[in-house]
């Protein structure tokens, strides 16, 4: 069934916060908050209001960017999941993590979300540092493309915030050694990718999967090819090689950073969000007469 009642984080905000008439009134208070403490809070204002189209978007290429391990892709091929069911997987993750990230890892439906998602996984043997390379990647990737696109820059405290939420969710998912502290994590994320990221048959069977489902949202079959490029030009050498992806010739990467830098000005100058961009609440292509959480993911 849709969900109809508000996310639980939402309520724990003040209206004129998740309202505001101040472009960086949510900024400021945000600023007032523990980055560890109040890590859920500041994560749901991070991801449903202040860049929520930027965290959806660092998402989809921290899930592509886990294709570039080549010790983990012959798994994930021999699923079938992602290959064949693309599209559902992919909403099925994205739902399950938005039922974290807008309710919190204590509340109901975030313990359901996290049940399942445990249930999931429990059904292969995923080395544990996979498992946290894995989780680096959403720490990890909305950060950095904040520093590349964001209309404004997160603050240290948000940073943190982001490390400390993910770091809740990673205990709840029961992955084992995770660093207490940020920098060892982000050391850990680039030294595993400098030893992991090796070019594979089935690193590029994924991708290639996952870009034309995104190229799919957007564009016809017929013009996938062309527009392939356009989506390169956000991806680094090593992520390329290690996928099997041609980088994008250089006026289509100028074309298209040039366009997010004028994103970034523009949004710079319009008023803010009004109401937050709740995933759960929004029409699925898989579900769209809505879900129930013990529902997502794969049947058997």
């Amino acid at each position: 069934m849709p969900v109809t009642e508000p996310a639980y984080l939402q309520t724990l905000i003040p209206p004129e916060i998740l309202a505001p008439k101040d472009r960086l009134a949510r900024a400021r208070y945000i600023q007032t908050l523990d980055p560890e403490r109040d890590c859920e809070q500041i994560g749901f204002l991070l991801g449903s209001c202040e860049f929520p189209w930027d965290t959806q978007r660092a998402l989809e290429l921290a899930l592509l960017r886990t294709f570039g391990v080549a010790k983990g892709t012959p798994l994930l091929v021999d699923t079938g999941e992602l290959i064949r069911r693309t599209q559902k997987r992919y909403d099925d993750t994205a739902l399950i993590l938005a039922e974290i990230q807008e309710n919190g890892v204590d509340h109901p439906r975030g313990r359901a979300a996290l049940r399942r998602m445990n249930q999931q996984h429990g059904r292969y043997a995923i080395p544990q540092d996979e498992y946290l390379y894995t989780l680096t990647t959403f720490v990890f990737e909305p950060i950095r493309w904040n520093a590349r696109f964001g209309w404004r820059r997160m603050t240290e405290g948000e940073r943190l915030a982001t490390f400390h939420v993910w770091r809740r969710i990673g205990a709840r998912m029961g992955i084992r050694d995770i660093p207490d502290d940020y920098a060892e994590l982000e050391r850990f994320n680039i030294d595993f990718e400098r030893a992991n990221f090796h070019y594979s048959e089935h690193n590029h069977a994924l991708a290639v999967a996952t870009r034309n489902l995104m190229l799919g949202w957007f564009l016809p079959r017929p013009l996938w090819p062309l527009a392939a490029p356009f989506l390169h030009a956000l991806l680094d050498a090593p992520m390329l090689q290690a996928v099997g992806f041609d980088p994008a010739p250089a006026p289509v990467r100028t074309l298209v950073l040039g366009s997010m830098d004028l994103r970034r000005l523009l949004l710079r100058r319009l008023p803010p969000r009004r109401r937050p961009r709740l995933l759960t609440r929004l029409r699925s292509r898989t579900y769209p007469h809505g879900y129930d959480i013990d529902g997502l993911g794969a049947d058997r």
